[in-house]
């Protein structure tokens, strides 16, 4: 049982505790062991079930609790990375809808994202255009009352099993990124097609996308001609902090797992948890944990008060997703063989963890959005 004294941190109110201890033993039943061998199919039902509880409600709609997705986010990683996957992809793929969509497109989607029946994709990286997004090639020109996309998209989670992809295209109102625009593509549009099944090594459904003359009615598009950078950071901005929550719930998970096996395994007359060295790195991995934890909640908190975070979340990001891939690895360690004996929960998470230190933008992006960040404040 992981450690739950930090829902008594000031960070949070009696919703969020209550909200984190209902959804612990709902996952513990119903979502941790979905992780067969069709990817796709354990997503989409992973989805339905998410939907169906009610917990994507969370995740969809304009008015995000922080707090609220990053708690379901580190809950949901510490029972099944893919769940976190599923939760976390339907509030991206259909969060540019919930801030800048219209009234009829939030109406025709958001309620069918939020009941699990509709599953969404979030497409803004390309195969020369990744965290530099103001390079993107993938281009949309307007044709009476469609536009008509042309280019490619890359890495694009939920591609291949998404009903509908929120895709960011250039459309040349201005140079660089105030010539962006994003529109809604529904799957099988005529034009459109999952062009590679990207295979890696903590398996999700990721695809590349292909658009040739592909038609989509400029109803379609969200928010304003030219503001699709602004669309799509808006976007990443809510989430990324949930990116560092998520990775603590992996980081949680694995101190669970070391802590058995510290206590349990025999070896010289005594267990592994006897020895200095085994209890140093628990100590280590927790403090790590701790440590994190602080920097991901006080961001939450931050921007749940309406404050701006772009420091704040980077800060959490980097500390988390890089802290917790020290924490696996001190896992995978004390297990010796078994922590990479494939399957093993240890393993597991040394695959999904290391994914989380590039999306969203890399640890070396954060560092210098932190600096950057830094350096105004020393000249304002």
């Amino acid at each position: 049982m992981s450690d739950t004294t930090y829902l008594d941190w000031p960070f949070f109110e009696d919703r969020h505790r209550k909200l984190q201890r209902e959804l612990d033993p709902w996952a513990a039943e119903h979502v941790a062991h979905i992780h067969g061998p069709d990817v796709d199919a354990s997503c989409k039902e992973l989805v339905r079930k998410l939907g169906g509880a009610g917990w994507l409600q969370h995740a969809v709609g304009d008015r995000i609790d922080t707090r609220a997705i990053c708690l379901l986010r580190e809950t949901l990683g510490r029972h099944n990375g893919l769940a976190d996957f599923a939760f976390a992809m339907q509030g991206l793929g259909s969060g540019a809808i919930s801030l800048q969509g219209t009234p009829a497109q939030k109406e025709r989607w958001l309620p069918r994202v939020a009941r699990g029946e509709a599953i969404a994709a979030f497409a803004l990286s390309e195969p020369d255009a990744g965290s530099d997004v103001a390079s993107m090639q993938c281009a949309a020109r307007v044709e009476g009352d469609h536009a008509i996309l042309d280019g490619e998209k890359t890495w694009i989670s939920n591609g291949g099993i998404a009903d509908f992809y929120v895709v960011f295209c250039r459309t040349g109102e201005a140079p660089g990124a105030r010539g962006i625009s994003a529109f809604i593509v529904e799957a099988g549009t005529p034009g459109f097609e999952i062009a590679e099944r990207i295979e890696v090594i903590a398996p999700h459904p990721l695809a590349r996308l292909k658009f040739t003359n592909c038609r989509v009615p400029l109803g379609n598009r969200v928010g304003a001609a030219g503001e699709g950078f602004k669309v799509a950071m808006r976007t990443l901005d809510v989430f990324r902090t949930s990116v560092a929550a998520a990775a603590l719930g992996f980081a949680r998970r694995a101190l669970d797992e070391a802590l058995h096996r510290a206590t349990t395994r025999r070896m010289f007359n005594g267990t592994l948890a006897d020895f200095q060295l085994t209890q140093a790195k628990l100590a280590q991995m927790a403090t790590t944990i701790d440590s994190a934890a602080l920097l991901v909640y006080r961001a939450a908190w931050l921007r749940d008060q309406g404050r701006t975070v772009t420091k704040e979340a980077a800060m959490a990001k980097m500390a988390a997703t890089e802290g917790a891939q020290q924490v696996i690895d001190a896992a995978v360690q004390m297990f010796g063989g078994l922590g990479v004996k494939s399957g093993e929960p240890v393993e597991q998470l040394y695959r999904e963890i290391r994914s989380l230190r590039i999306y969203e933008g890399a640890t070396e992006v954060q560092q210098l959005i932190i600096a950057r960040e830094l350096l105004k404040e020393v000249k304002s």
